[in-house]
């Protein structure tokens, strides 16, 4: 990634001095791609503090893996395959991360998910004032006499309201568990 002869001769100087262990040598090897190789692992992972953090870690790997570096390709090329690498390993634990939340999740929490979305669509098959009276009972706790109060009717009607809900959501499930939908 050098532009003109006299850079890519000192270059070849550093890492020769490099490899031989002159610590100086890797350092100011760094000090020359460290810009293009931080704004490379920015653009692959969107995040700047993730992406000197990385950058970091890529040369360190340079550094470990210095001798085996033959001169194939430019220094800079392969600073940045072994940038790139790093980056796209990076993204691939942070997906796997996500997915193995979404299914550590799904096991832990699965069927209480799965009982709160049937009992979600088996409410929404209630008349409103069913659908009212059995969650003002069942989610909120409140008792006949509050029931009453809030949709202004007798606690009679409430009572039969409920009464009526529940018979249809028994009626609804046993339907439902009988064709398979759970």
């Amino acid at each position: 990634m050098t532009s003109n002869p006299t850079e890519e001769a000192e270059e070849l100087d550093l890492i020769r001095a490099a490899q031989a262990g002159r610590r100086s040598a890797f350092e100011a090897l760094v000090r020359r791609h460290h810009v293009r190789i931080i704004q490379l692992c920015g653009s692959l992972l969107g995040n700047q503090a993730e992406a000197e953090d990385a950058a970091q870690e890529v040369f360190l790997k340079a550094y470990v893996s210095l001798t085996r570096f033959e001169g194939d390709a430019a220094f800079g090329t392969w600073l940045h395959r072994i940038a790139v690498n790093h980056c796209l390993d990076l993204l691939r634990k942070r997906a796997r991360r996500k997915t193995d939340s979404l299914d550590e999740l799904v096991e832990r929490e699965g069927r209480a998910i799965e009982a709160a979305d049937l009992a979600a669509r088996l409410l929404a098959t209630l008349p409103e004032e069913q659908r009212v009276a059995i969650t003002l009972r069942e989610t909120q706790g409140l008792n006949y006499e509050e029931i009453a109060k809030v949709m202004d009717c007798t606690v009679d009607s409430v009572k039969g309201r409920l009464k009526r809900a529940r018979e249809t959501l028994e009626k609804s499930l046993r339907h439902f568990l009988s064709a398979g939908g759970v």
